[in-house]
């Protein structure tokens, strides 16, 4: 048995030096990006997200890549499909492709999770629909430019097949 050679892997041991940590004002929420496809090797993006109380995406549907999620503080409450799941502090919920899905976060405190995307590539989309953060908070509270989401999910192979009216 060869050993395996771990010196040049793209994925083996990613770390942001300090200064160099990308934040993303998406809708009301902050993502600080951790690892994209150009560090993993195409196998996952990882944002920590910073959401607040009452945060819910539209339900979506993502064709491309499976969605999850490991809370790592918060209450949230997770649909798929025709399943509801409620999560705390160290549940990890896995929104495979092809489903319908959303969450919420409960309660007065906000929630803060690890997401990972896999494969990568939806990185893309949660820069080209936020904006760079100018600070590490949370973004003024603003409705979300549904056609704009909309417009910018099916370019990352997502839909929002029911009406968004936020």
């Amino acid at each position: 048995m060869s050993e395996l050679s771990v010196q040049n892997h793209p994925a083996l041991a990613f770390t942001s030096p300090e200064g160099e940590v990308e934040q993303i004002w998406f809708l009301n929420a902050l993502l600080t990006v951790k690892a994209t496809g150009a560090t993993t090797g195409g196998a996952f993006d990882m944002v920590e997200e910073l959401l607040p109380p009452g945060f819910s995406p539209p339900p979506h549907i993502h064709y491309r890549e499976e969605e999850c999620f490991y809370i790592i503080s918060g209450q949230m409450t997770f649909t798929c499909g025709d399943r509801t799941i409620a999560a705390g502090p160290g549940a990890f919920i896995i929104l495979p492709r092809g489903i319908l899905h959303t969450f919420r976060v409960e309660g007065t405190e906000p929630a803060r999770t690890l997401m990972i995307n896999t494969p990568a590539g939806l990185i893309g989309f949660f820069r080209e629909m936020g904006r760079p953060a100018p600070t590490p908070t949370l973004p003024p509270a603003a409705p979300p430019d549904v056609a704009k989401l909309r417009r910018i999910s099916e370019a990352y192979g997502c839909a929002i097949p029911v009406p968004a009216g936020r």
